[in-house]
Parts: structure tokens; sequence; C-alpha cells
């Protein structure tokens, strides 16, 4: 039976559902950051999922990469699935731009975390949803 990993879940909140993923958004407002994560049981890769599943995680790349290029502020949109800390499948998809917080180096182990104001948060997941909503 699928379920979200505690290791992507203490840091992330779930908010929307694809067909195959599970997105999150990561709980720092520091950048419009968003993981999917396919609902696929033993999947550490990629290259473990079947060529229709592959497809469809393909598409939903996509999407997403399309609804976190629309915040304010994103010139670029950084694309992570390195399972060295997490092993379960999860594609971080992070809105960046020139002097962001980590610019240019990449995000993971900045220091510095920061919470969202719980409005700011919630137009965020609105904007992000409609988005993501095909």
């Amino acid at each position: 039976m699928f379920a979200l990993s505690p290791d992507l879940t203490r840091s992330a909140t779930a908010f929307h559902e694809l067909p195959l993923s599970t997105v999150l958004l990561k709980e720092d407002a520091r950048w419009p950051w968003i993981l999917l994560v396919p609902r696929r049981v033993g999947v550490e890769s990629l290259l473990d999922l079947d060529p229709v599943d592959f497809a469809q995680c393909c598409d939903e790349i996509r999407t997403a990469m399309h609804a976190v290029s629309k915040e304010p502020d994103v010139a670029r949109v950084n694309l992570g699935a390195l399972g060295n800390v997490v092993a379960q499948l999860h594609i971080h998809v992070v809105g960046r731009w020139q002097g962001d917080p980590a610019w240019p180096g990449p995000v993971w182990g900045v220091d510095g975390k920061t919470a969202y104001d719980p409005t700011a948060r919630a137009a965020l997941v609105a904007r992000l949803t409609a988005r993501l909503t095909v």
C-alpha cells in the first residue's frame, strides 16, 4: 500500500493530487518549491516506473514546472530527483531567480529556513492548485 515517506512529510505538506503523483509544498517560504511523489509502492527512481507511468510523470513534471514558473520573480525552474537522503521517488520543482537566497548554488542545505505567513501560504497553494488542475 502506498504511503508518503515521513522523511518527506517532515518538511513538506501534501496539498493536491495529480493522476499519478501527490503534490507537496516544501515548507520554506524562500522559494516556490513543490515535490511530486508518484503513488507507486517501492519506486525509488524514474527508471522504476513502467513506460505508461514514466510518460505520465513527465507530463506532470511539465505541468508542475509551468505552475511554478508563473510565480512572481521566478526566472528559472530547477528540477531534482536525487534520492540520496530519501529513497522514495520524489521530484523537486523549485522556482529560482538571480539573487535568491541560494543563488547561484543549489537550494539544498541552505541555512535560514523561513516559515510561511499563513495568508501568503494559502494564496500560494490556491494559485498552484489552479495551475495544476488540468
